[in-house]
């Protein structure tokens, strides 16, 4: 792909488009939830109000990616019927669920909030994992310095060991801060990220920059 190993700038549909079909070996990706979410200093997420600017989004991604491959989609309860939806449309169809254990409340609401989850989606029948990760995991707070709701590479390091052949390319439509590139580049995985906000983009160009460095350095 002409476009591996970079962060491109635009809408996710619309630059998803660009790329060729069957393309990626894995998506991870961590979307708006469509809640309207405001974190603690006031920071929200482009498109979070905007639901067809979300799920437009699927159809392309199951282009994108590859025959009997899989989607790893970071999803709230809040507006996952919509979600459901979407997805199933564009061909995939759910296999499984991890879920992340807070040591700390997030939120609390007519719960304590004391998770995160994604969904395990694949757009055929795919050849289970060697090692499958558990469906239960250990959150790893990223501080959310650079984005309102950033991933922690720690979390998303094992998802690309899994469920990602060695030297092929992690798709994240996106990308915010560029976590889930980050974790590819260190996984040695290829990585491909979209992202909406150029600031972000920016962001992520430089922890992709220290990536590289540092995989120079403990080569020589």
């Amino acid at each position: 792909m002409t476009h591996s190993n970079r962060i491109m700038h635009g809408d996710a549909t619309q630059t998803l488009s660009m790329l060729p079909n069957a393309s990626a070996d894995l998506i991870i990706t961590d979307p708006p939830y469509l809640v309207g979410y405001r974190d603690r200093s006031g920071r929200t997420i482009a498109n979070d109000d905007n639901p067809e600017a979300v799920l437009s989004a699927f159809p392309q991604m199951a282009r994108v990616l590859k025959d009997d491959s899989y989607c790893i989609l970071f999803c709230g309860w809040g507006a996952i019927a919509q979600f459901a939806v979407a997805w199933e449309q564009a061909g995939f169809r759910s296999v499984g669920q991890i879920v992340w254990r807070k040591s700390y409340i997030s939120r609390t609401w007519h719960t304590e909030c004391r998770h995160e989850s994604a969904f395990l989606l694949t757009n055929g029948r795919p050849r289970k994992p060697l090692t499958p990760v558990s469906d239960v995991q250990e959150w790893e707070y990223s501080g959310n310095r650079f984005h309102p709701t950033e991933k922690a590479v720690g979390i998303l390091t094992p998802l690309v060991r899994a469920y990602c052949p060695r030297g092929g390319l992690v798709l994240d439509p996106f990308a915010g801060s560029g976590s889930t590139c980050v974790a590819a580049a260190l996984a040695g995985r290829r990585y491909v990220g979209i992202e909406l906000e150029a600031p972000y983009c920016a962001h992520a160009e430089t922890r992709l920059r220290g990536v590289a460095s540092y995989k120079a350095r403990a080569a020589a």
